[in-house]
């Protein structure tokens, strides 16, 4: 059998309707909107706007976003046509199965983990600097050596606070905790009130002279301000805009997905778009950028300016939203690597259920192992690069996947359609591959690296254990 062998649409959708567990379908519209802005408002706005900025962009970090929501933009309308197409759990991972065949499934399933579980180590770090701040605003120390790691600017031995919260949410998740739509609503209304404070307040705070010079010019060092470093300005707060291919993966819990999963895809990416850019352009008004350096917590640094009892409120909202995002990055990646052991294609201990709380308990105990190692000792920048280049690559993918299938599967019903295909897939192709090129090799070494791994376990079990590959009961 050929490493293209795809699984038909068919097959996928009777597997995932067969078996005695099935999911309830309870998610409108709104509820989408509102579990895209829940996952996609997070570390990437509140942390790498700064590090963006002060390292990449400047002022000018405002184009950055404009030119990462471009690339969404075209990804996310490919999204919407396979969720209304194939409304599956497993988002990406399952797309490639039907339309690119085992091998490309395998590595968007290896390649997630590096949005889902290295993003999640990444939302922990700027957890954990927050926290810092937030004792720090009552007069409580912690120990420099404790809250950073070793590559930090500021050297020290572990980040135990991004340790501690990735095994506290990695226990509720084996213990059995879902976040229901009405619990994520109420956090994404404490985000978005969030953002729209900063903005309205922090407006009336800028300085002029903090623009000046909008576009930095280049250092003559690729990505160093100019025109390249707002490129890859975009793709490192492109991490901002992770989070609305999660609303795909929702797709079998929606009422209505042929109507609603493009309004919950398309919708939460322009809310969020508007919020960044406004929010971007006062941040770098309110403080020079390049007080940002570094800093994984610009925002309590911009409001410092703010009345103490504000700024203690803003800090503890946005706590309580990254431990949502930690929670729904881990909780995605248990399923995606769920999906792919149900396949055969990872041992059955990635999709063992614990008889008690009905939870795929092992899978994440052995992420729990997995991010926390990753949390503990690796930077903020180079966790959001990781992250960023992975899930741009899923991207690429799925809008390769929409020209494949209107070509090997023409007549299938299509409730929502890519319009003007296949000039808006090789659009988000060659944006989103803009930039991950605009990254730094050590990025794309880390990304080679991971990929050779992946086929290494792919060729060494999961080409033997594949369920495609044995004959069906």
């Amino acid at each position: 059998m050929s490493l293209f062998e795809t699984k038909s649409l068919d097959r996928i959708k009777a597997e995932a309707e067969g078996g005695e567990q099935h999911l309830k379908k309870t998610l409108g519209p709104f509820n989408l909107i509102a579990l895209g802005i829940g996952a996609i408002i997070g570390a990437g706005l509140f942390s790498l706007t700064g590090i963006a900025a002060a390292d990449n962009a400047g002022p000018a970090v405002v184009l950055s976003f404009v030119v990462a929501a471009i690339g969404c933009a075209f990804a996310g309308m490919c999204y919407s046509e396979f969720s209304t197409m194939i409304p599956i759990a497993g988002s990406a991972y399952t797309y490639a199965y039907a339309t690119m065949g085992e091998l490309l499934a395998w590595i968007i399933g290896w390649d997630l983990v590096l949005e889902y579980a290295v993003g999640a180590a990444t939302v922990s770090v700027s957890w954990s600097s927050y926290v810092t701040k937030l004792f720090h605003m009552y007069s409580i120390e912690l120990p420099p050596s404790l809250v950073h790691c070793p590559w930090d600017p500021t050297p020290g031995i572990i980040n135990l606070p991004a340790v501690f919260i990735i095994l506290i949410i990695s226990c509720l998740l084996m213990i059995g905790i879902s976040e229901s739509a009405r619990v994520n609503a109420v956090i994404v209304v404490i985000k978005v009130a969030i953002v729209l404070i900063v903005i309205s307040i922090g407006w009336g705070m800028t300085h002029p002279e903090n623009y000046v010079p909008f576009l930095p010019d280049n250092t003559g060092v690729f990505g160093e301000f100019g025109i390249s470093g707002v490129m890859q300005g975009a793709a490192v707060i492109f991490f901002a805009y992770i989070g609305f291919d999660a609303v795909s993966t929702a797709a079998q819990e929606a009422k209505k997905p042929q109507r609603d999963m493009p309004i919950g895809i398309i919708g939460s990416l322009v809310i969020c778009t508007v919020l960044y850019i406004l929010f971007a352009r006062v941040l770098t008004g309110m403080v020079n950028y390049k007080t940002f350096h570094g800093d994984a917590s610009p925002v309590a640094t911009a409001v410092a300016l703010f009345p103490t009892w504000m700024q203690s409120a803003l800090v503890i909202g946005i706590i309580a939203g990254y431990s949502s995002v930690i929670l729904v990055m881990l909780l995605g990646q248990s399923r995606v690597f769920f999906s792919m052991s149900r396949d055969g294609l990872l041992p059955k201990v990635f999709s063992d259920i614990h008889p008690k709380f009905k939870t795929p308990w092992r899978c994440n105990l052995i992420f729990m192992i997995f991010v926390s190692l990753f949390s503990g000792f690796l930077p903020i920048s180079n966790l959001g690069h990781m992250t960023s280049i992975g899930t741009l690559l899923a991207f690429v993918i799925v809008c390769i996947g929409i020209i494949v299938m209107r070509k090997t599967n023409p007549d299938a019903p299509r409730p929502y359609r890519t319009p003007l295909v296949p000039i808006v897939p090789i659009l988000g192709v060659l944006v989103c591959f803009a930039m991950m090129y605009s990254l730094n090799i050590e990025t794309w070494y880390r990304l080679v690296i991971w990929l050779a791994i992946g086929l290494a376990i792919y060729f060494g079990y999961g080409i033997k254990h594949s369920h495609l590959r044995q004959p069906r009961r």
